[in-house]
């Protein structure tokens, strides 16, 4: 791969890939003036999957927003080089082999080139209101990185922040990573040091949503997609680590036994998430490239979803494989919102296989709520694919499986129905996210008579070029059904 090819040079920092969208028509440049609340989430949403939303004066802010620039999968392969069909290959390749960063001194860091130590978060950054119920303004594209108390080793996730104060910010910590470091600073009555990264590139953003063990840093698989050790810096005011190139970082803490009002919030299975107690940032510094732009994800969109989901398959075809080596592809569909429904495409040798396979899916990842596992001539990333083989090759009085009460997603407001407190309250953390879970093998028999099951097909229709065989500008007379040459 030479220089000019590799993904560096397509997506090295956020810039060069908004240069790269911009110069193959993939930028739509909105009117100066667009109102943070609601109204730049409303453009950006009608332009999500056809082109990236650049605002150059939000509210006639002096830092522009972009929203929607990694909302096709075509265009993540395209940032690391590979087709479609290679993306979760060569995710996982990185996963599997992490390059450890390069420390960089903060002059030659652009990410630190300006200094906030006076912070008043809404007032220096444009920060938007997304959805109609959202409690005020959130950050949603913010890379959170936090080292482990015990080991140092680093976690980077995406959180939703609520900016409230001037330097105050409730975020939402879901039992992973970030919440089992910040569980051992409170439990030692210390804050826990954090970076809030904004306007990272685009393989930094997908690395951060990487499935891995605890102390794991997804700076090194950042790295891995790049090709090359990913330049950090070390913080004005903590030892956390940021990649060098991001545009904006907050610096701060997230305070031990401190618990503030956050929420509503509209969440990626397209419901609003309720107002809780939440932990809370308090922020001690922000740095910012010259002249810095701020990354905003429209929740529930396709950025969102497809930033989620690419590394969850990833991950999951990786653990089926090793068990089921008939498993070719997976696909978290965009109608389960990218997290909850799993199409499996399965070369099946033996009756029973699929149902294995369900169980194993299952195991694999809590979030997931329904597998449907199809044979090999099916495509699981089209759906209309999906939905013919459970129409034609399933029966639910044998080729389902229903599992009741086991954890599933916390976002899912299904899992809660009936579950609220004595006087309407949340149900208590213990019995949330206690989800059912549907399996369907709609695969075909591994034997059948005749052609029952034997798929419809014209010969050689998918040799057809249809440039070759329509003929440009012709028209018929339609009086006489003749044909007439262009």
């Amino acid at each position: 791969m030479n220089n000019s090819d590799s993904p560096r040079g397509k997506a090295a920092d956020l810039r060069q890939w908004l240069a790269h969208l911009g110069a193959t028509g993939r930028v739509a440049v909105i009117r100066d003036g667009v109102p943070l609340k609601h109204r730049l989430a409303a453009i950006a949403k009608r332009l999500d999957g056809k082109q990236a939303a650049f605002f150059p004066k939000p509210d006639g802010h002096a830092i522009p927003v972009v929203s929607g620039f990694m909302s096709r999968r075509a265009w993540i392969a395209e940032a690391m080089n590979v087709e479609q069909s290679a993306l979760l290959a060569a995710f996982r390749r990185a996963a599997d082999n992490p390059l450890p960063w390069r420390e960089v001194a903060g002059a030659d860091a652009p990410c630190q080139q300006v200094v906030h130590r006076d912070i008043d978060m809404q007032a220096l950054l444009p920060i938007p209101t997304h959805s109609e119920h959202d409690n005020g303004p959130y950050i949603t594209a913010g890379l959170v990185i936090a080292r482990n108390p015990v080991t140092g080793v680093q976690n980077v996730s995406i959180n939703r922040i609520q900016v409230h104060a001037r330097d105050r910010m409730a975020i939402l910590m879901l039992p992973r990573h970030l919440f089992a470091f910040y569980q051992q600073a409170e439990a030692n009555d210390q804050p826990l040091d954090v970076a809030v990264v904004i306007g990272a590139d685009p393989l930094t953003l997908l690395a951060s949503q990487a499935i891995t063990p605890i102390d794991h840093d997804e700076l090194e698989i950042a790295g891995a997609l790049h090709g090359r050790p990913l330049p950090v810096v070390k913080c004005l005011t903590s030892e956390v680590r940021v990649p060098a190139s991001a545009e904006i970082v907050i610096e701060g803490k997230l305070l031990p036994r401190v618990r503030e009002p956050e929420g509503p919030f509209g969440e990626f299975p397209k419901y609003y998430s309720a107002r809780e107690n939440r932990e809370v940032i308090v922020v001690e510094a922000v740095t910012h490239r010259t002249n810095p732009i701020f990354h905003t994800i429209v929740p529930a969109e396709m950025e969102h979803l497809l930033l989620g989901s690419i590394p969850r398959e990833a991950t999951l075809l990786a653990h089926l494989q090793r068990s089921f080596p008939g498993v070719l592809d997976v696909h978290l569909s965009i109608g389960g919102v990218g997290r909850y429904h799993l199409f499996v495409k399965f070369t099946k040798r033996r009756e029973g296989e699929p149902k294995n396979v369900i169980l194993g899916a299952f195991g694999a990842h809590y979030d997931i709520k329904q597998v449907t596992v199809v044979d090999d001539d099916v495509d699981v990333h089209d759906p209309v694919q999906v939905e013919w083989a459970v129409a034609t090759r399933f029966q639910a009085d044998r080729d389902l499986i229903v599992i009741a009460g086991a954890q599933g997603s916390v976002l899912d407001p299904s899992t809660t129905v009936g579950m609220d407190g004595p006087n309407g309250e949340p149900a208590p953390a213990h019995q949330q996210g206690i989800s059912a879970k549907m399996g369907l093998d709609a695969t075909k028999p591994v034997s059948y008579h005749g052609h029952v099951f034997t798929k419809v097909r014209v010969p050689g229709e998918d040799e057809i070029d249809l440039d070759q065989e329509v003929v440009s500008g012709a028209t018929v007379s339609w009086a006489d059904s003749t044909a007439r040459p262009a």
